[in-house]
């Protein structure tokens, strides 16, 4: 991967970058990047890959003399810099015109970014991602957060709610601190939720029993769990309302649900070196796919 063309002069502040290819329709896309941008209150990089034509070169339908790939790619991010400027006029922007594999560009860049947002589907130069491919890539080896927004939803009007889903089993806290940080710049309601999936432990309906008094006891230590974990960031974000839930239900499905009345689902993925690095974890990669709003996957601190 050749090192980008353009914005090396923006280079002192993590920035967060927005993939684009060169579809009509990411307008959208490159405002609400922007508007992430500014709410951290720093750039943003527009960026674009340029995948170059093979010994025996190629053009893709309707390409054919609209001057070289380079000069494509150019005409692409000066496009979306332009819609972040008329939006933004305050905000830093810069492009970057990247030439290789857009899932590689994207992992590389995240080593100097500290947001990276990204389309649900799409086709080339860097995708509204077809899902099982560069958007699971980059959301499995990305060095920072990774925002995948949702066809439609990013111009809906904010409904004040984010949605935490919580693993006490594999705890990294990295998920917790973005979902209370994000939630104190939206001016949101958090609700972090934990799923058990235990189907098989769950009481028919009838008086008390000594299996439903072990269920109350599983809740009571999970709720306690979870309450000790997020005490360090209820007290760096005291103005946050909290609510914790703790729910038998099937984890990504139960999730997804809550997705419909939120403006964010955040998750964790599994770490960032060793055999976990290698799996983005089922629930994350789950939701990435059926979420109704974006979906934050945040990488777990290197181990050691």
């Amino acid at each position: 991967m050749d090192a980008p063309q353009r914005g090396a002069e923006v280079a002192d502040v993590e920035p967060v970058i927005v993939g684009v290819d060169d579809a009509d329709d990411q307008d959208v896309l490159v405002r609400y990047a922007a508007h992430q941008a500014m709410m951290r209150g720093v750039p943003l990089h527009i960026a674009h890959a340029v995948i170059l034509p093979g010994p025996f070169g190629w053009e893709k339908e309707g390409e054919v003399g609209q001057g070289s790939p380079a000069q494509r790619g150019t005409s692409v991010v000066d496009r979306f810099e332009a819609v972040a400027r008329s939006a933004f006029p305050d905000l830093t922007i810069a492009g970057e015109v990247h030439f290789g594999d857009p899932a590689s560009t994207l992992v590389v860049r995240s080593e100097e970014a500290c947001l990276l947002v990204l389309g649900h589907r799409g086709r080339g130069g860097f995708p509204r991602l077809a899902l099982g491919s560069v958007s699971l890539q980059v959301a499995t080896h990305s060095q920072c957060p990774v925002l995948v927004t949702r066809p439609g939803t990013p111009g809906e009007p904010p409904r004040g709610v984010i949605i935490a889903g919580a693993d006490l089993v594999h705890h990294a806290p990295e998920a917790l601190e973005f979902a209370f940080a994000e939630a104190n710049r939206r001016s949101a309601h958090l609700h972090v939720v934990h799923a058990l999936h235990r189907p098989a432990l769950l009481p028919g309906p009838g008086s008390v029993t000594t299996a439903q008094r072990e269920v109350h006891e599983i809740e009571d230590n999970a709720r306690g769990l979870l309450e000790e974990r997020i005490a360090g960031l209820r007290g760096r974000h005291p103005q946050v309302p909290v609510e914790l839930h703790i729910e038998w239900a099937r984890p990504a499905t139960h999730l997804t649900e809550l997705s419909g009345e939120a403006d964010l689902l955040v998750v964790g993925s599994r770490g960032r070196t060793g055999l976990r690095r290698l799996l983005l974890g089922s629930v994350s990669s789950e939701v990435l796919h059926t979420a109704r709003c974006p979906v934050a996957v945040v990488p777990a601190a290197a181990d050691g």
